[in-house]
């Protein structure tokens, strides 16, 4: 297969996957700490990640890669579930899916800053324009769902920019599970560490739909889903694979509507429309 097609193919699956992370972090919070649930995510997913080196028998990484790795713990291990799941305490999940709307334009960033890639001029005008109509969203609202929520949904989505495109770059000579996962060792000992000393002294409040969506995001958010993801940007390219993140959405959308009840209006199916639309644009100009 050619490795581009196939990069798309796995950037979808990975997004695809990701879809399900804001609803099921919804789910998560109403019966963990949000503090409690970033670590407990992040050490689930760095023990299965250590256990998946171990069983194939990876070699260490070399010492120039710990920093790259290092930022990737940062973003996309600590980050971005850390920042989203406190924004989820004032947001709902299908308000905090629009803002998915930026990481394509954030990944592309990156991509030039840390990746060394040169998307076209006329590319950068569609992820500008997709970009414009997630902002206009929610200026319109007036921030009336919650300003703090949405600033912090506006910082998870730098950090998981960044992760994003240092990932990808090391996944072209790493592997893409390989580098998340060494990327959740290294954060392991400290997640850990924090995860026991926040841990709740009981968990006999905590609710059945609350634990499975803390498997979800520990299993398929931070491990599953980066298996694909960062193998479909190191083969068809950071800024282009991508602009696939629009459709997140969409995918997000629909499962906080189905599974959780939350209104998805007009205006919110409208705003993911055009942004698909940029994304279109954007993906024909990489």
């Amino acid at each position: 297969m050619d490795r581009s097609v196939s990069g798309w193919i796995n950037g979808f699956l990975g997004v695809l996957i990701f879809s399900g992370s804001l609803p099921a972090t919804r789910v998560a919070v109403a019966g963990f700490d949000p503090v409690f649930l970033t670590l407990a995510r992040a050490v689930i997913a760095g023990l299965c990640g250590g256990a998946l080196l171990v069983l194939f028998r990876q070699t260490m990484p070399r010492r120039e890669d710990l920093r790259p790795l290092a930022v990737v713990a940062l973003g996309v291990v600590v980050g971005f579930p850390l920042l989203t799941a406190l924004a989820l305490r004032h947001v709902t999940a299908a308000h905090s899916i629009v803002f998915v709307g930026l990481l394509p334009l954030m990944t592309a960033i990156f991509a030039t800053l840390r990746g060394g890639e040169r998307p076209r001029p006329v590319f950068w005008l569609f992820s500008c324009l997709g970009s414009a109509l997630v902002a206009g969203f929610a200026a319109s609202r007036g921030f009336s769902a919650s300003l703090t929520g949405d600033l912090l949904m506006l910082g998870a989505i730098v950090a998981c920019g960044l992760g994003y495109a240092e990932g990808a770059v090391l996944s072209r000579r790493l592997g893409g599970w390989q580098v998340i996962s060494w990327a959740l060792v290294l954060a392991l000992p400290v997640m850990l560490l924090l995860a026991l000393l926040t841990m709740p002294a009981s968990f006999a409040g905590t609710s059945q739909e609350a634990w499975l969506g803390l498997a979800y995001v520990s299993l398929f958010s931070m491990l599953i889903g980066f298996v694909f993801w960062y193998r479909g940007l190191a083969q068809g390219g950071i800024a282009a694979v991508g602009q696939l993140q629009l459709l997140q959405p969409f995918f997000g959308l629909t499962i906080a509507a189905a599974l959780l009840g939350e209104s998805v209006d007009a205006a919110m199916m409208a705003v993911t429309a055009g942004v698909v639309l940029c994304v279109a644009g954007a993906k024909r100009f990489a």
